[in-house]
């Protein structure tokens, strides 16, 4: 497969990249792409132009304040980003509890000034917070603090709210609310799900009137979601590796008859991982829940969304339990068969990246009309950007 990369970018002005959210999550601006045809409205009215039916299926991720700042007494200051997790667990879940001390892979700056095995340590309020860098190539760096406070609260209590870097600014205090959905629950994203930033409880409230059902899955958000495509062949990008949390419901409403609409690109990638899973089950029933970026192109006789579903059920059914975790690289490319979703609900995106990708999978050429339509109208683009609703 060859696609370049050039067919997949467009003009994005510096001035159209949203550096700031509006003050009200729900009065961002909302183009609606319904079978090539476009329309403009506020993010309020969404209901209005949900198919009957239909069920949105968000992702319940929180985001963690991950980027750290520790002095040296030399003046020089090292950067710490939380990547993922190692020990005491490798479930994110389990991680943000730890107690004491805990071990994680970082993206280090200022590195060369840092030595292996050197600690540094910040003091706040009662709380000593101590790092130490156990291995520069793979970045692997201890966290110890001598309170009882979970890992959560430390860098709570410590970091910074992760931004995008397009945003070309530091972090503000407002940024922890509203670089926040309101339904956020299960900490571990390093940046947001921000189609999810425009819903209010007055547009939860209109969702319920026009009895447009609501589900809650979670894929914690990693850095490999900003990581550029260097190749002129999209198809050979590496993807990155998120991690994944769904439900023994979740599966359940997936079966439905229901019209599933995700709430951006993240919700996206986990329910069509949850095929590809369902069909790896279906070969081997103890197949481990990891979905590779190419599995999705290896595969020539495929089952149905049912029968792949309910591999996931069985298996859930065999070991008793209501959840699943598991790993995600797909990539969801022009020429991908949507196997579930049937539209999308995202931002606009950067051009010539994954997420670019994955619309024009979803809508084909015409992702250039929407996205020449959203620049003529003055559309706010990017993560504190305006949204889109796409049924194609």
């Amino acid at each position: 497969m060859h696609l370049d990369i050039n067919d997949y970018t467009y003009v994005l002005p510096a001035d159209r990249i949203a550096r700031y959210p509006l003050s009200r999550r729900d009065e961002s601006r909302l183009l609606i792409y319904r079978g090539g045809e476009i329309a403009h409205d506020q993010f309020k009215s969404i209901a209005g132009y949900l198919p009957p039916e239909s069920m949105l299926f968000f992702n319940d991720t929180k985001v963690i304040p991950a980027r750290l700042y520790f002095s040296k007494e030399t003046g020089a200051v090292i950067e710490i980003f939380l990547l993922h997790p190692v020990s005491p667990s490798t479930l994110l879940v389990e991680a943000m509890e730890a107690e004491r001390t805990c071990t994680w892979v970082c993206t280090i700056g200022n590195l060369k000034r840092w030595h292996e095995g050197t600690p540094l340590t910040r003091q706040v309020n009662d709380t000593t917070l101590e790092v130490t860098l156990l291995n520069k190539v793979d970045g692997l760096v201890r966290f110890t603090w001598n309170t009882g406070r979970t890992f959560a609260e430390i860098v709570s209590m410590c970091g910074e709210t992760p931004l995008p870097p397009y945003l070309n600014r530091n972090p503000e205090e407002s940024d922890r609310e509203r670089y926040q959905t309101v339904y956020s629950h299960h900490e571990g994203a390093v940046a947001a799900p921000t189609a999810g930033l425009h819903f209010s409880p007055d547009v939860f409230r209109s969702l319920e009137q026009k009895h447009i059902m609501a589900d809650f899955l979670t894929l914690h958000v990693s850095a490999g979601t900003f990581r550029p495509i260097k190749v002129l062949n999209a198809a050979e990008h590496p993807m990155h590796n998120e991690q994944v949390v769904v439900t023994r419901d979740n599966i359940k409403h997936l079966l439905s008859d229901k019209i599933v609409i995700p709430v951006g690109t993240t919700s996206v990638r986990t329910i069509e991982s949850l095929y590809w899973y369902g069909v790896k089950l279906l070969h081997d029933p103890d197949s481990a829940f990891v979905v590779d970026q190419y599995d999705p192109y290896r595969q020539e006789e495929l089952p149905s969304k049912e029968k792949s579903l309910e591999a996931i059920l069985a298996y859930m059914d065999n070991r008793r339990i209501n959840h699943i975790t598991g790993e995600t690289s797909i990539y969801i490319l022009p020429g991908y068969t949507f196997r579930i979703c049937r539209g999308l609900i995202t931002n606009f995106h950067q051009p010539g990246s994954t997420l670019i990708l994955l619309v024009a999978a979803l809508i084909g050429e015409d992702w250039k009309k929407v996205y020449q339509s959203a620049l003529e109208n003055q559309y706010r683009f990017l993560s504190y950007g305006d949204s889109s609703l796409l049924l194609p």
